[in-house]
């Protein structure tokens, strides 16, 4: 039985394929379209569905579309709509010329058209495809699979608790919002979620780090992750305001009132603006108050679960320092967070449960311990690009020595391996990788890609040495904790510690990467670090690289030195 999961109404719109309950391909549909997220999250933007996406997952898989047994959505307008509405042919709501002005019993006067969209969304599936896709999409037709609307929250759940390692634990939810709900609380057990709490827009943590990022002069719903790298340098000094907005009450609770930036904060900043000690203080104030208010939650749900295992999803579990707060100061004893928690991750989520209750399995079929279900391209498909494209390469005999030996003469070089990765992180397929031992390689990399100076970079370690480098460091593949760097260490990986003396680690095993493992044995050899410094392979306002035309094009058109793809070499003249 073959599942097909989408999700296409906000934002990082993806899709995935399940073939009896196993995860086969996984992708953002921004890794072809070479959009950031796939689209901004408009509602006159939601008609568009992830048809790369998808057109690639039905490649892997070796079917058509009119071969999907199932399809999962990871959105359910009728809990907008009202139940009423479910199954009839023809539902009349309200168009708005001017939505601002109406006067509407709806949550948003724009939800009309969205929910418009979301409803013809079997019908755009059919035949709303790209042309040159034609070959996976063309004929389908509608009675060929059954389409499935999921809750977007329970789409979240299911994405942070089926692909876990625990066969129970309590399941935590935090994003901007979805039908109605912007938090929610699970109990897990088997293929079961057992909803047990939630919390209703307009009361949403997501959304209030979303509106300071707004603030600081970010782009919302994509630049979240800067206000958690600003506020590493700056002060509590406004705590009180968010401890004020932020009312955490029984059962899990919680209202968001009087965010009133300009009349606390002063005005916001404008985009090219320069950042002054009062953006990174306002960004530490809400950093703290995100951890302080989800660990008070965290308590309850314990006391309330009695569980010893957390999983979580929705955009905020990308808040690698909320987790390492969680994993730390919580009540849990392990902690599992999805690796596309954002928005990409329901496609994952909708399309597990609806397999497992089509399938009526009791029991978990499948446990994600890497990210690597995207796309990917033999030595030949590479050099024939080479060739055609009149590209100067070389090809090595020995990938991982030859490439260690680059990197340790302090280059930076773009390397392009196997599967590409499901998620927001590069976790070695398609990253930019460099020496940690150089102080100012932070600073040469953030220039390399055009980021913002205070930007951290991110280090992989060897999973055997990780405890030798990182407190108490252990298992954690997805970059989605931190560590602090041991004081004894930190001198010789200067690069990789960020102003606040952690690092958010990825740890690589033989299993998960083989190539990528043995790159960094041969860098210990060279150096005696086990350590490299990993960040995506991308430059600013672009997604992660896909195929090799788009490694070769960012390579020749990014001051980096080198780009092993493949088994092959290429370098720059800097003569």
């Amino acid at each position: 039985m073959y599942t097909l999961g989408i999700n296409a109404v906000f934002h990082d719109s993806a899709a995935c394929i399940l073939k009896d309950g196993i995860l086969i391909a996984a992708a953002e549909d921004e890794r072809f379209t070479h959009i950031k997220h796939g689209k901004r999250p408009v509602p006159f933007s939601t008609w568009e569905l992830p048809f790369h996406a998808i057109d690639y997952c039905l490649q892997v898989a070796g079917i058509h579309l009119n071969d999907v047994d199932h399809v999962a959505y990871s959105f359910d307008p009728y809990l907008l709509l009202g139940e009423k509405y479910r199954n009839k042919p023809v539902i009349e709501v309200p168009l708005f010329q001017s939505p601002g002005s109406a006067n509407t019993e709806w949550l948003n006067p724009w939800d009309s058209l969205f929910l418009s969209y979301i409803i013809n969304a079997p019908r755009q599936l059919k035949d709303g495809y790209p042309h040159h896709l034609q070959k996976r999409f063309k004929g389908t037709r509608l009675d060929s699979f059954q389409f499935h609307y999921v809750e977007h929250h329970l789409s979240h759940g299911a994405s942070a608790f089926h692909p876990s390692p625990f066969t129970e634990a309590a399941v935590m939810t935090f994003d901007g919002r979805g039908e109605l709900a912007t938090t929610t609380y699970n109990v897990g057990s088997g293929t079961s979620l057992d909803r047990i709490g939630q919390v209703n827009m307009p009361h949403s943590l997501g959304l209030l780090y979303e509106e300071i990022t707004s603030y600081l002069g970010f782009l919302h719903s994509s630049d979240e992750y800067k206000v958690m790298a600003l506020a590493s340098y700056g002060k509590p000094e406004f705590i009180n305001d968010f401890r004020e907005m932020i009312q955490v009450s029984s059962g899990g609770q919680y209202t968001i009132t009087n965010k009133n930036f300009e009349e606390r904060f002063g005005p916001s900043r404008l985009r090219h603006e320069e950042f002054t000690s009062h953006h990174f203080n306002i960004a530490r104030s809400l950093q703290l108050a995100l951890e302080e208010k989800v660990l008070d939650i965290a308590d309850w749900l314990h006391r309330e679960t009695r569980q010893d295992n957390l999983c979580m999803a929705g955009g905020v579990a990308l808040n690698c320092v909320l987790n390492a707060r969680i994993r730390d100061k919580g009540p849990f004893k392990k902690v599992w967070v999805q690796p596309a928690s954002g928005d990409s991750g329901t496609a994952l989520g909708a399309a597990i449960w609806i397999d497992a209750q089509q399938r009526q399995s009791h029991q978990k079929d499948f446990e994600m311990t890497h990210a690597y279900w995207g796309p990917e391209y033999s030595d030949a498909e590479i050099e024939k690009f080479m060739k055609w494209a009149k590209v100067p390469y070389r090809k090595l005999e020995d990938v991982a020595r030859e490439t260690a030996e680059i990197l340790a003469q302090d280059k930076i070089i773009g390397w392009y391996q196997g599967r590409m990765e499901f998620g927001p992180r590069a976790l070695g397929s398609r990253s930019i990788l460099a020496s940690p031992i150089s102080p100012s390689m932070q600073a040469r990399l953030n220039e390399v890609k055009d980021r913002e100076d205070f930007r951290p970079v991110a280090p992989v370690v060897l999973e055997e040495d990780a405890h030798e480098w990182f407190e108490n460091a252990e298992y954690s593949p997805y970059m989605l904790f931190i560590y602090n760097v041991k004081p004894d260490k930190a001198d010789k990986i200067p690069a990789v510690r960020h102003v606040d003396g952690t690092a958010r680690i990825q740890t690589i095993n033989r299993d998960q990467h083989p190539s990528y493992y043995k790159l960094l044995e041969e860098f210990k050899k060279i150096t005696g670090v086990p350590v490299l410094v990993n960040t995506s392979f991308n430059t600013l306002g672009k997604p992660i690289v896909c195929s090799p035309r788009d490694a070769i094009e960012c390579f020749w058109t990014s001051p980096f030195d080198a780009l092993i793809i493949g088994s092959f070499l290429i370098e720059k003249d800097c003569r």
